[in-house]
């Protein structure tokens, strides 16, 4: 919330507007006083990097009455303020539309009480109302994601990944309660990134005898050499008949009929604390700036709106509209009409629930395929890899298809490092960083003859390649070469994983988020060691390359004063800008072109130490490749758009397969473009 509090006030004053703050919720809007303060720039200084929110929060019963709303409508009148963002639930974004369609009639009562003059009144004629939804539960329908949401998730994994090695150790079962009374999301997607051996979420409780089921499936488990079961349990899960399932009565039925050693973990309010992913605050931004311009592009026949995310991109949508299908999901839910809560629930959180399904437990294809799929890793680790491979594997045996891992790149698939995997092959690969598959840079056109060897050897009629920008150069090099080797015409798909998000075609790549939340991780830290000191600018040094993604993005979370970036060249005389009030300098170091006008390159903290003229000390920090394959952390947040990416793609692969055999081949004469796996406005 505070870095949506820092992008509308920051905003406000950069179109020249006066921006005020209202501390305590709705209970500052009534009381009024010194819970209304004007701000300036330097207000929201040093506030992304915190939790909750800097100008607090607080349930209000006094603004659900009209003399509570009518106390607040005079306090906004005082201060001659008619632009209103909140940022709430569902619940505080329909109060504020209550407000505004009253506003008329609460300024007729204020003059006749004679608290205003006609004149304020006229000046004040209109409210304008936008609504940031801040949620961790991300229950509200219209947007992919709430203000919150991300976070939750990140303290949801991180208990997972401190559980499960315990776990391990004393081959315990975990059952893990997280927060969602209405809303299975987070239990949903924490199950799905984690790998969860069972899950109950309230939109779709588990069928009759789902106990008989769920202890088998624990068992079958732990019979093939598992030592640990996980268990995900929403706060608000209940079985067909409505009864509540508590994670208490999941545990004594572990153990009443398994004997297994199982405990509980009931996570609470722990999920509302603690620092802002590096998406959390860049979304809060995003949309921070957006409600700013809605307000001011709002005109009199303009509904209230909510800022919301869909893709990658800020929309606009009309707020009562999304509370009411809201609404309408908990209706759904009390008629248990399952499917449709689910489906009202948005397509992201339908694919959510159906890739999970698909990728828990292994289900039988309805007939074997006789096709076979390769899966390989090029290039530098990226965190993410082995959640791709996992994914991949499992999707392709679900449809039939007889499934490769390469080892080493395409010098591995030169070599013949082949080997056929199965589901459970890929067990436990979801938290692991850097490339289980190992990863190379070699090219294709070092061992061309070698590689058609092994794919007519093998018998490969689909390339799946997860890499960065040497897998586009190495499968455009395999498309190149088909005129020679009819074997290379195959299917072929790229999966974007670099961390350097520098390959085209997707907005985000598997990686990037990862390494963005170590960067600012990093300069985190960073900040509290510069709060105490006086006159120092600390500059930070990404990877990334000739892409400054990294450095941009990373400068937007922890709110640095500058970027630079290779894109946009800079000389030292464009840094005195910055020099006098810098705190940190967020910046690309290795590859810039950096001159002065005399020609001579301008270095690192030394140099702009002497250029600024003892105005302060510089430090520089490198953030290297630790930044790389740190476990799957985002990249497992982002694991639900992954598998339904992979699942979209095995499809298409089967369809052109089954559309291009012919007595059991492949025909391999006709040239296919190769496929890229994008992250994107449209991948929900």
């Amino acid at each position: 919330m505070n870095a949506a509090v820092r992008a509308v006030t920051r905003m406000g004053i950069y179109v020249g507007a006066k921006v005020f703050l209202i501390y305590e919720g709705y209970e500052g809007l009534v009381e009024g006083g010194d819970n209304i303060k004007q701000a300036n720039w330097l207000s929201v200084s040093n506030i992304i990097q915190l939790g909750g929110t800097v100008i607090g929060s607080a349930r209000c019963k006094a603004f659900t009455t009209r003399a509570g709303r009518l106390r607040a409508a005079r306090n906004l009148v005082e201060h001659g303020i008619t632009n209103l963002c909140v940022i709430g639930g569902d619940g505080s974004l329909t109060g504020a539309d209550i407000f505004r369609s009253e506003w008329g009639e609460l300024l007729e009562e204020l003059v006749q009480d004679g608290q205003i003059s006609e004149e304020v009144a006229q000046e004040n004629s209109r409210l304008n109302i936008v609504g940031l939804v801040g949620s961790i539960d991300n229950d509200f329908c219209g947007t992919d994601m709430t203000i919150g949401t991300d976070s939750a998730l990140h303290r949801i994994m991180e208990v997972i990944d401190a559980i499960t090695t315990t776990a391990q150790s004393h081959q315990r079962t975990f059952v893990l309660e997280v927060m969602g009374r209405h809303c299975g999301y987070l239990a949903l997607v924490s199950g799905l990134a984690s790998g969860a051996d069972w899950l109950f979420i309230p939109e779709s409780p588990p069928e009759d005898g789902w106990e008989d089921l769920m202890c088998e499936r624990l068992g079958e488990t732990r019979s093939r050499g598992s030592r640990l079961n996980i268990i995900i349990i929403a706060e608000g899960a209940i079985d067909r008949s409505g009864k509540p399932i508590s994670s208490n009565y999941v545990k004594d039925l572990v153990v009443q009929r398994l004997g297994f050693d199982t405990r509980v973990t009931v996570l609470g309010h722990v999920q509302r604390g603690g620092t802002p992913s590096a998406f959390d605050r860049v979304l809060s931004s995003k949309m921070g700036m957006e409600a700013v311009m809605a307000l001011l592009e709002a005109t009199p026949d303009t509904p209230a709106c909510v800022v919301s995310l869909s893709g990658n991109q800020s929309v606009r949508l009309p707020l009562m509209e999304c509370v009411q299908v809201t609404k309408d999901v908990q209706k759904a839910m009390d008629e248990k009409r399952f499917e449709e809560a689910i489906q009202l629930r948005g397509r992201s959180f339908e694919n959510n629930w159906n890739i999970y399904k698909l990728l828990a437990h292994q289900k039988p294809a309805q007939e074997k395929s006789p096709f076979s799929v390769a899966i390989l890793n090029v290039g530098a680790p990226a965190a993410g890899m082995n959640a791709a491979v996992r994914s991949a594997v499992r999707i392709s045996i679900c449809q039939g298809h007889t499934i490769y891992a390469v080892s080493d790149g395409f010098e591995g698939l030169a070599k013949g490092q082949i080997r056929e995997v199965g589901w459970h092959d890929v067990a436990g690969w979801l938290g692991r960083g850097g490339s289980m598959l190992g990863t190379k840079r070699t090219l294709p056109k070092t061992c061309m003859e070698k590689i058609v060897e092994n794919v007519r050897k093998f018998n490969i009629q689909g390339l799946l390649v997860i890499g960065g920008f040497e897998a586009y150069e190495g499968v455009l090099q395999l498309v190149e070469a088909r005129g020679q080797y009819e074997e290379l015409c195959i299917i072929m798909c790229v999966i974007p994983a670099t961390i350097s998000n520098n390959v085209p075609g997707t907005d985000f790549s598997l990686g990037s988020d990862t390494a963005v939340n170590a960067a600012m991780e990093s300069c985190d830290r960073i900040k509290q060691s510069a709060s105490g000191t006086k006159r120092r600018v600390f500059i930070v040094e990404t990877m990334g390359g000739y892409c400054g993604y990294l450095s941009t993005v990373t400068g937007i979370a922890v709110g640095a004063d500058a970027a630079y970036v290779y894109e946009d060249p800079f000389t030292i005389h464009d840094l005195k800008v910055n020099r006098a009030g810098a705190a940190l300098w967020q910046h690309r170091l290795g590859k810039i072109r950096r001159k002065t006008g005399k020609g001579r390159a301008v270095g690192t903290g030394k140099d702009l130490e002497e250029h600024g003229q003892g105005l302060g000390s510089c430090c520089v920090e490198v953030s290297g490749a630790w930044v790389q394959p740190r476990g799957a952390e985002g990249c497992r947040m982002a694991a639900s758009i992954l598998a339904f990416i992979l699942q979209a793609n095995v499809e298409h692969l089967t369809d052109k397969m089954k559309t291009d055999i012919q007595r059991g081949l492949v025909l391999r004469g006709e040239p296919r473009p190769p496929l890229t796996a994008t992250m994107g406005p449209s991948w929900e």
